[in-house]
């Protein structure tokens, strides 16, 4: 997500592309957030307002906001996130931007297991929904980036899952991905899915894998999946993939949905 995807092959990107079978642990999760309570539970998600004032990455178009309902709120049973058409001037951290939407990070890193995110989409011209994860420090591409889920509303239904690295990345066309059609996306809940290990990750959509990425041994610059990452749920605006095809400001208010998240630790 901090990078955008260019289809892969104007890039030379290597395709992962794999038809494999997923299945969530039956035990009780180590971490999971069912947005049964009212209001977001700070207690396992913050909001990342950091770059409002200079500008996200990707020349994305939002204004994150923090604890605002119009944008972030709990709603029968399900987080929302909403972007929406208005330009709240008024905040000291206001960096011009056109649309607030909002930008949830996970307390603490989250390493090696199984993840299911059950979520349903925005489609509108502009939104650019992601489910993914990123080291809590250290410098872009070198600590590592998963995308268990990316989706751009000018091309809406069809699901990306990508990972970067300083030798897999968009900037040298070598980013290691894949993508699959999911024709219900927008209208209805579907669980994407992480099992990472230390010898492999794979990604998919409601228990089917379509990603697989094997560790080669060949160190840090082609795997710096080795420690805990943080998990993120954001909904951007526009920038240089969401918004290719433009803005449509007329689909506007665009709601991402998580119904849950749910992660077993790795044994």
């Amino acid at each position: 997500m901090i990078w955008w995807l260019i289809a892969q092959a104007s890039l030379g990107a290597a395709n992962y592309q794999v038809d494999v079978p997923m299945a969530a642990p039956t035990e009780t999760p180590s971490f999971a957030d069912e947005f049964d309570r009212r209001g977001v539970d700070t207690a396992k998600w913050r909001y990342d307002t950091s770059r409002n004032k200079a500008g996200w990455y990707n020349n994305e178009k939002q204004y994150y906001a923090a604890n605002r309902r119009e944008n972030v709120r709990v709603e029968r049973g399900a987080l929302v996130i909403e972007a929406r058409r208005e330009r709240l001037s008024d905040r000291a951290d206001h960096g011009g931007q056109d649309y607030a939407s909002g930008k949830l990070v996970s307390r603490r890193p989250l390493g090696y297991g199984f993840y299911e995110v059950r979520a349903k989409l925005p489609c509108g011209r502009g939104a650019w929904p992601a489910i993914w994860m990123l080291a809590p420090d250290g410098t872009w591409p070198d600590n590592g980036e998963i995308d268990i889920m990316e989706m751009v509303g000018w091309n809406a239904n069809v699901i990306h899952a990508t990972l970067h690295s300083g030798a897999y990345n968009h900037a040298k066309g070598t980013q290691r991905g894949a993508q699959v059609t999911v024709p219900s996306a927008c209208t209805a809940f579907h669980s994407y899915q992480l099992d990472w290990r230390p010898d492999s990750i794979t990604i998919g959509v409601d228990g089917r894998g379509h990603m697989r990425v094997a560790n080669d041994g060949s160190g840090a610059a082609a795997w710096p999946f080795t420690r805990p990452f943080d998990l993120i749920l954001n909904l951007a605006v526009g920038g240089d993939w969401g918004g290719q095809k433009g803005i449509d400001d007329a689909v506007f208010p665009q709601r991402m949905s998580v119904d849950y998240v749910r992660y077993w630790a790795g044994k």
